[in-house]
């Protein structure tokens, strides 16, 4: 029975490593750092907005739909929808083989740790979610993610155990946020490219990454702040996290370095398109 067990394991294993010989694959999955740079480019032109007085939500829901409602924009959701399938793909590629599959000889992955994998799968989830979302706004049904957030807290907040799991959700949040703030600062993303990018790189990692770390710890911040102050109206998500900087003292300036901050996080996603390891 282990035997089987084994085998079957193995079995998976050499497959998912022959699907990652493929070059198409590869470049498909790459497509999914310049779909990422685009959402995140268009996520920060609503944050500048904002400080101008103009109203938008500030998240992956607000880009999408402002780009569903631009002429081709519908198309465009389609395809970024296929270029996220295909990297939370890769990902999961990477949770079973280990990261970097394509420069792991025998994509056996020995030295790889579990944390490691864990973070790939984690990104594989991310990426579904990203074409989910990319699907509901192409075929005409997505929603405000804020309002989604805000709806589900309300529910949670009911019950002990809810309260308790939007408190985890809260932490779980500002980790994130401070291993991009770590990962920035750091200058620990240098090690997941290849070649030679150009001197501009390291600013755009540096600056992105940090950004949108004090951006996602803001989020989790604010959905602790919401269950003890029971008022889920504040655990929006990136949106709210956006909106209360933008009613701190010099708002308008946070926001526009807000902007710009995640701005520079889209660029550098178009390095990962071309340079990132895989």
């Amino acid at each position: 029975m282990a035997q089987n067990e084994t085998n079957r394991a193995n079995g998976m294993s050499r497959a998912v490593d022959r699907a990652t010989d493929s070059n198409t694959f590869e470049r498909v999955a790459r497509a999914g750092h310049v779909m990422s740079g685009f959402v995140h480019l268009l996520i920060a032109y609503i944050i500048v907005q904002l400080a101008f007085g103009t109203g938008g939500n500030a998240d992956q829901s607000g880009a999408l739909g402002a780009l569903a409602a631009k002429p081709g924009g519908r198309f465009v959701l389609w395809v970024a929808m296929v270029a996220f399938i295909a990297m939370a793909l890769w990902r999961l590629a990477e949770t079973v083989l280990g990261p970097h599959v394509t420069e792991n000889s025998g994509g056996d992955g020995d030295d790889t740790s579990l944390l490691d994998r864990a973070k790939a799968f984690g990104l594989a989830v991310v990426y579904f979610a990203f074409a989910f979302s990319a699907y509901q706004f192409a075929s005409g049904g997505g929603k405000s993610s804020g309002q989604q957030n805000a709806g589900m807290s309300a529910r949670l907040m009911e019950s002990g155990g809810g309260k308790i799991l939007l408190v985890v959700v809260g932490l779980v949040a500002i980790a994130i946020g401070g291993y991009h703030i770590y990962k920035g600062a750091s200058k620990n993303f240098l090690d997941d490219l290849k070649g030679t990018p150009s001197k501009l790189v390291e600013p755009l990692g540096v600056v992105g990454y940090v950004a949108k770390g004090l951006v996602i710890a803001g989020a989790g911040v604010l959905v602790i702040v919401a269950v003890v102050n029971a008022d889920p109206s504040k655990a929006t998500g990136l949106d709210g996290a956006v909106k209360t900087l933008g009613s701190a003292p010099f708002g308008q300036f946070l926001l526009v370095l807000a902007g710009l901050g995640i701005a520079a996080y889209g660029l550098y996603s178009f390095v990962m398109a071309r340079y990132a390891r895989m």
